[in-house]
């Protein structure tokens, strides 16, 4: 018969002690990393869920700004546009003009509000220089104005889509015909991805359409169909069709 091994009740409960230490130790870990891994995750899906700061949205040197707006167009175009600055107030005529042309560098807050495009809405890397045409400046450049001075308030995302309405509403000019403008940057800024300069590209704007009327995002077709308003709430479509150079005559990249 087998010899029975005794052992003392407080050596029992040493070593259930030390059982439970060893396993607690080794869940706190796997806790740890798994919160870790969920907080990484939801930062590549949302790396810019609120507004920053709004000095990381100012450009210090006025000059600087003024430079990056007129690079949207050509310099027949540009160097008689008015151009806009954005100061802690909202954009300011920092340069009068004589075409009728407007040039500006547009912050992410002018993005899709939803959706995979909506990313950059708060990225207070995004530089979007656009120089807007006669009719452009007057009836779709006035949202770039409501949007930021709203945003510049702190209003919320859902805040600024329920004033965007009321605005179409009671003061947005109707949409003119041949509203368009000019993005052909060198120096735009509208991902954080590699291609972040993306391509120089002229916009067109008009009332909501089927994207078929225009060929859009067909294969081979040059016109895509930019979601940046696309009625949600704006009822506004943006056709973008690739410029193949850059606003200084250099060839760039086309789709």
């Amino acid at each position: 018969m087998a010899n029975k091994i005794r052992r003392n009740p407080t050596t029992r409960n040493v070593v259930r002690t030390i059982t439970r230490i060893s396993f607690a130790l080794a869940v706190v870990p796997i806790f740890v990393l798994g919160a870790t891994w969920q907080a990484q995750a939801q930062s590549a899906k949302a790396p810019y869920p609120s507004m920053a700061p709004l000095e990381q949205y100012l450009i210090l040197d006025r000059n600087d700004e003024i430079a990056l707006a007129r690079s949207a167009a050509p310099e027949s175009i540009s160097c008689d546009a008015e151009v806009l600055v954005l100061g802690r107030h909202g954009y300011e005529t920092a340069v009068q003009g004589k075409n009728g042309f407007v040039c500006v560098v547009e912050r992410g807050w002018m993005g899709p509000f939803n959706g995979e495009d909506a990313a950059n809405f708060w990225n207070p890397k995004i530089r979007g220089p656009v120089c807007y045409n006669p009719p452009a400046a007057r009836s779709i450049l006035p949202l770039t104005y409501k949007r930021t001075e709203m945003v510049l308030a702190g209003q919320s995302k859902a805040q600024i889509i329920d004033g965007i309405k009321t605005f179409i509403k009671q003061k947005l000019p109707p949409l003119e015909s041949g509203a368009m403008s000019y993005m052909m940057s060198k120096e735009q800024y509208l991902t954080d991805d590699d291609h972040h300069n993306w391509i120089a590209h002229l916009m067109f704007y008009t009332p909501l359409m089927d994207g078929a009327v225009w060929g859009a995002d067909l294969p081979h077709s040059p016109v895509m169909l930019n979601p940046q308003f696309n009625g949600a709430p704006e009822p506004i479509d943006v056709f973008m069709v690739p410029a193949g150079r850059w606003s200084d005559g250099t060839a760039g990249p086309v789709r």
